[in-house]
């Protein structure tokens, strides 16, 4: 085990198990490293994970409040109350909340599925004032709601109507705010935006001119605009949703489109026209798209609001994907909220009498004062105090006019980050100042399959620090939030909500771990990898968040090289490995001191993400093999090989060998080296054969559950110049059933629909990788759908498994 333990000392891309299944881990490896030396490392969990599970499921609603240290959790018919500080502590508050049998069978009556949609599903749940809080429930499709006693943690009084407040269906997209005391932003069940308190209430128009078609929500923020506001300017809130699309668009046959919705917070209604309907509603375009190959993404699915010490400092995070149901692909966009203002500033679209015909950009003149605008010391100066004061030319043409002409592009004019095969559902930022002085932006983004990516945004890009499995079966993350004062980012899915640091710097063993990693969080004090925040001194401290390649003394690289000897027959082949510690680097060799130049199919070698393969090895390939790993310029050593190639075999056995594995190997000689040789190969053809079968099934199979047997931390996932792209990757077939996420993103024309009376056209393919994605794969001779997959491992090792009896560690 020491070797096996050695083998793996870099933490980057170390795999973690849960203690459930550490001990069978142990015992399936021991068993390979027995027959192929194959080294692998299960640790039992993620550091600092705390994670809580209550009798219930679906805990997608979390509501933090710092200064009371409180996590509240909306699950299935129950709400939590959990000490933010340790989640998993056993003292905690509990209000259940179901619906009774009677309503339920009402659900079941409506022909609704008894085993997901018939139950009370938390959709709401904010501070209402320093006592209370309020929450909402869909109450199996009879929405309810009702004011929490926030210090006993009961219901203060008795449930009221939840129609105009919350969603039917747990499914719908949704987002509320509830501002002050008395203003309460929501959505119904059916697209709508509407304030429900104080009178008068109001809402979305619906003709002549509908302002919303089919939306489907993804976020709702307050942008206070009126701070230090030179006009009185009021507040806005926004709205981001999904909808289908209006307007004649250039892009590849998109049905539906993003969309970001504004509203004045002091929005009173038209006296006559628009009555008790906004007046300030206007909508924009969001667009999230690689211009290199005309690839649009157009479904919103998150949205985060950062802000900053003003409105024009504030930005929006955004994850987009396809409304193809067959391509699993994800972005994400920038948006800062004076490039929305400009959008609302521009030109209006308008539509013909006939309701089937597209938007197109209005030409004529447009009244004063600006429709959708909201009032302003100019206005109230000319006698306008209120929108029930505006003139009725303004309101009618609001009314048919709420879409704007400009498109919102994000910031740096492209996605900060692109992924195949992936689909992102959450996301949360934060920001960070690093020891430059310079505030980062740290991304938490949450996947459909339970993983949480942690990324730095770093000159117009996303730089991924780490991603981690958070949960034993594979599910969507529902829910992010972020605590500084806990230092803490807690995640919510169907089963559990999880705890987890910030950072855990700790992981990084070396110098350059520690700075290549960029984590704006972690530096190096000369020993080990801290947190900047648990140091008052920090000039002896070495961080460099822009670069990642700068600050460590290269000759303390040597202190982590690992050496070893191999020695093998001449024409028999031999695998050097070498485990790189982040996928951003690329491996480079030397042999003697002198740059290994050549892979090609005469050069005797071949070159992979696992290593050095050596083929047809002769006496004078023998020497010491030293592979590096290069990144960002840095060249660290990893492991130096001294390879002999002997003309035939010694007499006895080399004393190298284990003393229990000795005994087998003591009637080796040159005379029936032959016959060993038929032997062996049969055999190693027998065993990979099982062993493919099995590792297939392993990798394949239980990859869709990955949960199970692993949770793997710590690896950077991203490569230096194409952090926007991913890697191919091969697809997978578990049972006879394709898998969700197919690799090579077969697509499949006209499977993905919107409604079953529509079908969309064939989705576009996806841009290819660019070339430097490629830098960290195998050679042309080897493919590179082998990374990271264990049967492409195996099959790698088994050009080296002839001599493997003969190999020294």
């Amino acid at each position: 085990m020491d070797t096996l333990t050695q083998e793996t000392a870099h933490l980057h891309n170390t795999k973690h198990t849960d203690p459930q299944t550490l001990m069978k881990c142990l015992w399936f490896l021991l068993w390979i490293k027995y027959f192929f030396n194959w080294s692998v490392l299960c640790v039992s969990g993620l550091l600092g994970l705390r994670r809580f599970r209550g009798s219930t499921l679906n805990y997608s609603l979390l509501l933090l409040e710092e200064e009371a240290g409180v996590l509240y959790v909306g699950a299935r018919g129950a709400l939590y109350a959990l000490q933010a500080s340790d989640i998993s502590n056993s003292s905690l508050q509990t209000i259940h909340w179901e619906a009774s049998d009677d309503q339920k069978q009402q659900c079941l009556n409506k022909g609704k599925d008894n085993k997901t949609e018939c139950y009370n599903h938390i959709r709401f749940l904010q501070r209402f004032n320093s006592t209370h809080l309020f929450t909402c429930g869909t109450h199996a499709f009879s929405p309810l709601c009702a004011y929490i006693n926030g210090r006993k943690f009961k219901f203060s009084s008795a449930f009221e109507e939840g129609r105009e407040k919350c969603p039917y269906d747990p499914n719908k997209g949704y987002t509320g705010l509830l501002i002050g005391m008395h203003l309460s932003m929501k959505f119904r069940s059916f697209p709508d935006i509407r304030r429900n308190s104080p009178n008068p209430t109001l809402r979305a128009e619906e003709a002549p001119t509908q302002w919303l078609q089919e939306a489907d929500f993804a976020g709702s923020a307050l942008v206070r605009e009126s701070v230090s506001s030179s006009v009185g300017d009021d507040d806005k809130i926004y709205f981001f949703f999904t909808e289908k699309s209006q307007e004649l668009s250039p892009y590849f046959s998109h049905s539906r489109v993003a969309r970001v919705a504004r509203v004045c917070k002091r929005d009173r209604g038209g006296l006559l026209t628009l009555q008790k309907k906004w007046t300030s509603f206007l909508k924009a375009r969001l667009v999230c798209s690689l211009p290199d190959y005309e690839f649009h993404f157009n479904v919103l699915r998150s949205v985060f609001f950062l802000e900053g010490s003003g409105s024009q400092d504030s930005v929006f995070y955004g994850i987009f994907g396809l409304e193809w149901k067959n391509v699993k692909a994800s972005a994400i966009c920038q948006y800062s909220v004076s490039d929305i203002q400009w959008a609302f500033e521009g030109p209006y679209m308008e539509s013909k009498e006939d309701s089937s015909s597209k938007w197109t950009q209005y030409t004529g003149k447009v009244p004063e004062p600006r429709p959708g605008s909201c009032i302003t010391d100019n206005l109230r100066a000319k006698g306008i105090n209120s929108s029930t004061n505006l003139p009725d030319d303004v309101l009618h043409f609001v009314r048919r006019h709420p879409l704007m002409y400009r498109q919102i592009l994000p910031q740096e004019q492209r996605p900060l980050l692109f992924r195949r095969n992936v689909d992102y559902t959450k996301i949360a930022v934060h920001r960070v100042t690093g020891l430059d002085g310079q505030i980062y932006h740290v991304l938490f983004i949450g996947t459909d399959e339970g993983w949480l990516q942690r990324a730095v945004k770093v000159i117009g890009q996303l730089h991924i620090i780490e991603e981690l499995q958070l949960f034993e079966e594979p599910q969507p993350v529902e829910s992010i939030v972020i605590s500084e004062k806990q230092m803490s980012v807690y995640v919510g899915s169907p089963t559990s909500v999880v705890q987890l640091p910030l950072s855990t710097c700790s992981r990084y063993s070396s110098c350059f771990d520690c700075v290549m990693a960029r984590d704006p969080f972690c530096a190096w004090d000369g020993l080990e990898c801290v947190e900047i925040t648990s140091h008052n001194r920090r000039d002896n401290l070495t961080q460099d968040i822009l670069n990642g390649n700068q600050g460590c003394d290269e000759s303390t690289a040597d202190d982590q090289v690992l050496h070893r000897s191999r020695s093998v027959m001449a024409g028999d082949d031999v695998l050097l490995q070498c485990e790189l510690s982040s996928n951003l680097a690329t491996p480079e060799w030397m042999l003697n001191g002198k740059e290994l130049r050549g892979y090609g199919l005469d050069s005797g070698y071949r070159v992979g993400t696992d290593g050095l393969l050596v083929i047809e090895a002769r006496p004078y390939q023998s020497g010491d093999y030293c592979c590096f790993a290069l990144e960002n310029g840095v060249h660290v050593p990893v492991v130096i090989y001294s390879l002999t190639v002997r003309k035939e075999l010694p007499a006895s056995p080399p004393d190298f060998y284990p003393t229990p594995m000795s005994p087998r190997f003591e009637f080796l000689s040159a005379r029936n080296m032959e016959a060993m040789y038929l032997s062996l190969i049969t055999i190693l053809g027998s065993l990979c054969f099982v062993l493919t079968v099995i590792l297939i099934y392993v990798g394949f199979c239980l990859q869709g559950q990955r949960g199970k047997y692993s949770l793997r931390a710590a690896a950077r996932a991203e490569r230096k110049r194409g952090a926007h792209m991913e890697l191919k990757t091969i697809s997978s077939h578990c049972n006879g059933k394709p898998d969700a996420h197919d690799g090579l993103l077969q697509i499949v024309p006209g499977e993905a629909t919107t409604s079953p009376n529509k079908e969309l056209p064939p989705a576009p393919p996806l841009p290819p990788p660019p070339e430097s994605q490629y830098v960290n794969g195998l050679s042309a001779t080897l493919p590179s759908v082998l990374r990271k997959k264990s049967y492409g491992r195996i099959l790698l090792y088994l050009y080296s498994a002839l001599s493997f009896f003969e190999e020294s560690e």
